[in-house]
C-alpha cells in the first residue's frame, strides 16, 4: 500500500529523545513502525537520525515533528535544521488539548511520542524555520537579568529585616549592601548587552521602535516577548499567543448544575506572562482606552485582579497585531465592532 507520509514524533526531554516513527498510508490509515529512546545529546541526535532512515520506507521523506518543551528542544531542531531534515515545531498547548481527544488512559513518554506522531500525520504543518539568533540572545540575556533582580529583592528583604533587629550586625549588613552593589553592576551589562544586539540588529531596533508605542511597554518588555516567543516564530494568531502566555481561559459548565468560575490556565510560558504585569499596571493609569476597560470590569465584578489579567492578555494581543500589520499604537483608533473583554480569575 503506497505511504502518504512518514513522521517521526518525538517527546523531547532534557535528557532524553522518546522518538515514535509513524507512517500514513493511502487509505489514511496510520501505523506505528518503531520506538526508541536517545540521549538529548549531539552523539544521540546522531543516532536518532540513522536508526529513523533505516527504519521508514524509502518512498518518502521523514517529518520530524515535536513540541516546543523550554529550550530542550533547539539544539535538535537546530540540528536537523542545519542538516536539511525537515523539521515541524509545535505549541505545547496543541499538543496536550489533542491528547486528550485520543482518551488515553495512561500518560507516558512512549505515548506523548506516539501522540506528536499521529498529530503529525493528521495535521498539515508548517515546516520550521531557524530563528534570528539574535531573538535567542534576548532569550538568555532577559531571564538573566529577571534572576537578578529576584535575587536582589531578597536580599534587600534582609537587608531590611536586619535593619529591624534590636542589634544589627554591621557586618551582615555591610556584605547585603555588597552584593546589592555587585548585582546591579550585573544588571547594568545584561542592559548594555541587550542595547548592542538591538543596535546591530536594524530588523528588531525597528520592531521595539514600534512595539514601545504602547502605553506600559517599554523596551526591556519587548525585548522579553520577542525573546521568549522567538519573534513570535510559531505563533498564527492573538488565541495562540494568549494560550502559549497562559493567559487563556478555562471554563467548565455542563447544564444548570455545574458552572465553574472561568479563570486563567497559567499553563504556558511564565516568563512572557509575567513581562505583562508591570505594563499593565501602568496602561490602566496612563491610557484611557485601557483605564475604560480597567473600570468597566471592575465596577462589574468588583475584583481588581481580574480586570487587570484582562488588561494583561489584551496588552500582549496588542504587541501581536503591532508586530504582524507592522503598525504603531494609536490611542484615538476605535473599532467599529465592540470589543468583548472576557474576565478572569486567579
Amino acid at each position: 500500500m503506497k505511504v502518504l507520509k512518514q513522521v517521526a514524533g518525538i517527546d523531547v526531554a532534557q535528557k532524553e529523545l522518546v522518538v515514535t516513527l509513524g507512517c500514513l498510508y493511502e487509505d489514511f490509515t496510520v501505523e506505528f513502525l518503531s520506538y526508541k529512546v536517545f540521549k538529548n545529546t549531539d552523539d544521540g541526535i546522531k543516532s536518532l537520525i540513522e536508526w529513523a532512515e533505516n527504519k521508514v520506507f524509502k518512498t518518502s521523506d521523514i517529518h520530524y515533528v515535536m513540541e516546543a518543551t523550554g529550550g530542550y528542544h533547539q539544539k535538535f531542531a537546530y540540528y536537523l535544521a542545519g542538516h536539511n531534515r525537515n523539521v515541524y515545531i509545535v505549541l505545547p498547548n496543541k499538543i496536550s488539548n489533542y491528547i486528550r481527544t485520543l482518551d488515553l488512559k495512561t500518560i507516558t513518554d512512549k505515548s506523548c511520542s506516539q501522540a506528536i506522531a499521529r498529530f503529525g500525520l493528521e495535521r498539515k504543518l508548517n515546516p520550521w524555520k531557524k530563528p534570528d539568533q539574535a531573538y535567542h540572545r534576548l532569550q538568555q540575556l532577559t531571564r538573566e537579568r529577571d534572576q537578578i533582580v529576584q535575587q536582589r529583592s531578597m536580599v534587600k528583604n534582609q537587608l531590611h529585616a536586619e535593619k529591624a533587629q534590636a542589634s544589627p550586625h554591621l557586618k551582615s549588613m555591610e556584605r547585603m549592601r555588597s552584593r546589592i552593589s555587585f548585582l546591579n553592576g550585573q544588571e547594568k551589562e545584561i542592559k548594555e548587552d541587550i542595547n548592542e544586539i538591538i543596535k546591530s540588529n536594524l530588523t528588531i531596533k525597528q520592531i521595539i521602535e514600534r512595539l514601545i508605542t504602547i502605553p506600559g511597554v517599554g523596551i526591556l518588555t519587548a525585548v522579553t516577548v520577542l525573546g521568549e516567543t522567538n519573534g513570535f516564530e510559531l505563533i498564527r494568531n492573538k488565541s495562540q499567543l494568549s494560550a502559549y502566555a497562559g493567559l487563556d481561559i478555562k471554563e467548565k459548565q455542563s447544564g444548570t448544575s455545574v458552572k465553574a468560575k472561568p479563570r486563567i490556565t497559567k499553563k504556558g510560558n511564565r516568563n512572557l506572562r509575567k513581562s505583562m504585569y508591570l505594563p499593565a499596571l501602568t496602561a490602566v493609569r496612563c491610557d484611557d482606552n485601557f483605564k475604560e476597560i480597567y473600570a468597566g470590569l471592575v465596577s462589574k465584578h468588583g475584583i481588581k485582579m481580574k480586570a487587570l489579567v484582562a488588561v494583561q492578555r489584551k496588552i500582549l494581543e496588542l504587541i501581536y497585531v503591532l508586530f504582524k500589520n507592522q503598525t504603531l499604537y494609536d490611542q484615538q483608533y476605535k473599532t467599529k465592532n465592540s470589543v468583548k473583554t472576557e474576565t478572569v480569575t486567579r
